[in-house]
C-alpha cells in the first residue's frame, strides 16, 4: 500500500451491525478480512454444541469435547468464554487424544470467496485452522493464563507433552497453507509480554517461529502476528524475525512502545497500528493530532490503522474524521 489507509477487521463489520458500514466504507474506509485456508479431520473426537437463551437476553453456548478415554467441557457467555476446557492434568492427555491422527487438507473456497468480494477495497489474511501457536492456543483457549501460569511453573508433564503434539499440528498446517493462494498469512497470537515473560518467549516461540517462516520462505508467502500488547523486552527478538508485519500494535498505555520506537526497531515490517480507543474520546484537533503523527512515526509506506480492538466511540463522527485526516 502506498498511501495511508485506515481499515476494519471483518468481524466487526459483520456483527456491530448498528454501525452504518455501507457509509463508513463509502467515504473510505477499508477492510480486512480473514478466510481459514486449512482444514483439520479430527477422527478421535466429537464435537458436540449446544445454546440456551438466558433471562439476561444473552446465549449461553455449551462445548463438549468428547474422546474415548474421556470429554472436556466449556461454555461462552454471548461472545465471551466463561470456562475453558482444559482444567486438570488428565484433560491435557483428554485433548492430546482429540488431536491425535489429525489430518490436515488446504481449502482455497473461503478465501476465493473473501478476496473476491473485498476486490480492491482491503485485503484477505489467510489463516491456518489452529489460528494461533500452540502456546498460545492453550494460554488463551484452551486452558485460561492462570491454570496455565501454574501448570507451566509446575512442570505438568501431560502439558508439555500436548505442547510437542500441537507445534507439529503448526508445522503440518503451515505446510498445506503452502498449498493455498493466500498470500500473506496471519496468527492470532494477542501477545503481550508481560503474560509470558522474555525466557518462555525465546524458549517457545521463537524456534517455532523460525520453522513456519522457513516452511513459509520458498513460497514468498508473508506471516504476520497479531502482537497487541507490551513488546519492549522482545523488540529486538521480533526484529529478529522476517515477519511480514505486526498487527494491531497498540501505543500505551496497552502497549509499551511509541509507534516511532516500532518503526525504528523494525524498519521493514509492515504496521498494522490500532489507534488506542481512549484517543477517540478526546477533543477533534487532539484526535487528528495524534493521527497525523502516528502516520508521520510509521511512514512514508507500509502501514495502516485499523479497528481491531473494537468499534470506536462516536465512530459517527471519529471515523470520518480519521479518513478525513488520512487524505490530508
Amino acid at each position: 500500500m502506498t498511501r495511508p489507509v485506515y481499515a476494519v477487521y471483518d468481524v466487526f463489520a459483520e456483527v456491530r451491525t448498528q454501525v452504518d458500514w455501507a457509509r463508513l466504507f463509502q467515504l473510505g474506509l477499508g477492510r480486512i478480512k480473514h478466510a481459514t485456508v486449512t482444514r483439520h479431520v479430527r477422527p478421535h473426537v466429537n464435537i458436540v454444541e449446544t445454546t440456551s437463551p438466558q433471562l439476561s437476553g444473552d446465549v449461553r453456548r455449551d462445548v463438549r469435547w468428547i474422546t474415548d478415554i474421556g470429554e472436556l467441557h466449556e461454555w461462552h457467555l454471548g461472545e465471551w468464554l466463561q470456562e475453558h476446557l482444559i482444567k486438570t492434568p488428565a484433560d491435557y492427555r483428554i485433548m492430546a487424544r482429540a488431536l491425535s491422527d489429525v489430518t490436515v487438507e488446504p481449502v482455497a473456497e473461503e478465501f476465493t470467496q473473501f478476496e473476491a468480494a473485498v476486490g480492491g477495497d482491503g485485503i484477505t489474511f489467510g489463516m491456518p485452522a489452529q489460528g494461533r501457536t500452540a502456546f498460545q492456543k492453550l494460554l488463551v483457549d484452551y486452558v485460561g493464563l492462570e491454570q496455565f501460569s501454574l501448570d507451566i511453573a509446575s512442570g505438568v508433564t501431560e502439558l508439555f507433552e500436548l505442547l510437542e503434539l500441537m507445534n507439529d499440528l503448526t508445522y503440518r498446517d503451515f505446510t498445506a497453507v503452502t498449498k493455498t493462494p493466500a498470500r500473506h498469512l496471519k496468527l492470532w497470537e494477542n501477545i503481550s509480554i508481560e503474560a509470558i515473560g522474555p525466557v518462555l518467549y525465546r524458549r517457545h516461540f521463537v524456534p517455532v517461529y523460525e520453522r513456519i517462516l522457513s516452511i513459509l520462505k520458498p513460497t514468498g508467502q508473508q506471516l504476520h502476528v497479531h502482537y497487541d500488547g507490551k513488546l519492549r523486552p522482545i523488540a529486538g527478538d521480533v526484529a529478529r524475525l522476517p515477519f511480514g508485519g505486526i498487527d494491531s500494535f497498540t501505543e500505551f498505555p496497552e502497549g509499551d512502545l511509541s509507534v516511532a520506537e516500532a518503526r525504528a526497531a523494525w524498519p521493514d515490517k509492515y504496521l498494522w497500528l490500532h489507534p488506542n480507543l481512549g484517543w477517540y474520546r478526546l477533543p477533534a484537533p487532539e484526535l487528528c493530532a495524534k493521527i497525523r503523527r502516528i502516520r508521520q512515526e510509521a511512514g512514508p509506506t507500509r502501514f495502516c490503522m485499523m479497528i481491531s480492538e473494537e468499534v470506536p466511540p462516536a465512530w459517527e463522527q471519529t471515523v470520518p474524521l480519521i479518513l478525513e485526516t488520512l487524505s490530508e
